[in-house]
């Protein structure tokens, strides 16, 4: 039987030394406390259930949020307006642009007018790219937070061949930089790769972020891999299809749901708690 990769445990553990975190914070500096500002653009009402949970997540560890919605209609311009004034207000120290936006917004342009000290959930070209080259910046949320599973269960990454099928801005392509940080040999995928069946069966550890219900099979992977499914559907199941016989063969698994998603949440937190340390109490 294959190790669990629980990352509703490890989110749990987390809020606690992050609750402490803030409370120690908030005695040294007179009662400030990390603020996230989430902005929601628009009516989408999946997007609006991952913002109120991630203000739940905030409160559960003491610090505060600001929830800023914005209609339908909302112009780039007008919402640039609106992280510029957060850029500028010392009282906010993550900000976080609830994906996706409006089509008649360009969202790419609203990502990178975030300061960089305040880009907690990892949307920015500079951050990624500080992120790939080694240098300090908080990298997206969901490939930070399967790191922090890997680290959290001392799966040793040095050297192993990491296979990652996905290449969006958010998920695959820093998933591939962080891997690849931590040593590994990476290969990315996606939906057009030729002969995806044998690039997996290669893989010491598959990533599974191309956002298809259960688009990567479970004989594709090959006995004593590592499997993370960073998908979630409606249909209760991820981009690869876990089943008894993978659980069996293969090293160790994050379930779906209980495993990528709550670190997701909990590493956005994790790195707002970290900018808030920063910014009051000038550490670095």
């Amino acid at each position: 039987m294959s190790l669990v990769l629980d990352g509703k445990a490890l989110a749990k553990q987390s809020e606690a030394e992050l609750s402490e975190r803030v409370t120690k914070l908030k005695e040294a500096s007179n009662g400030r406390t990390p603020i996230l500002a989430t902005i929601l653009v628009g009516d989408d009402p999946s997007s609006a259930t991952y913002v109120k949970m991630k203000g739940n997540a905030c409160r559960r560890v003491g610090m505060d949020s600001m929830a800023i919605e914005l209609g339908s209609a909302t112009t780039t311009e007008e919402l640039l307006n609106v992280i510029d004034d957060l850029n500028n207000n010392q009282d906010v120290h993550g900000i976080l642009l609830q994906h996706p936006v409006p089509e008649q917004i360009d969202e790419r342009a609203c990502f990178d007018a975030i300061a960089i000290e305040k880009d907690v959930d990892g949307v920015t070209c500079k951050g990624y790219g500080q992120m790939a080259m080694g240098e300090p910046a908080y990298g997206s949320a969901t490939p930070a937070g399967i790191m922090r599973i890997l680290d959290g269960y001392n799966i040793d990454l040095n050297g192993k061949h990491a296979v990652v099928v996905g290449r969006s801005p958010i998920l695959g392509k820093p998933m591939a930089a962080m891997l690849l940080n931590a040593n590994c040999t990476v290969t990315t995928c996606h939906s057009r790769t030729v002969d995806l069946e044998g690039h997996i069966k290669q893989a010491d550890v598959i990533v599974g972020a191309v956002g298809i219900p259960e688009f990567i099979k479970s004989a594709w992977i090959k006995d004593g891999a590592i499997v993370v499914d960073a998908g979630y559907h409606n249909q209760g199941c991820g981009d690869i299809e876990i089943n008894d016989d993978l659980i069996a063969r293969s090293a160790a698994y994050t379930p779906v749901p209980g495993g990528v998603g709550p670190m997701t949440i909990n590493t956005l937190i994790y790195q707002s708690v970290d900018a808030g340390e920063k910014a009051i109490l000038g550490k670095k």
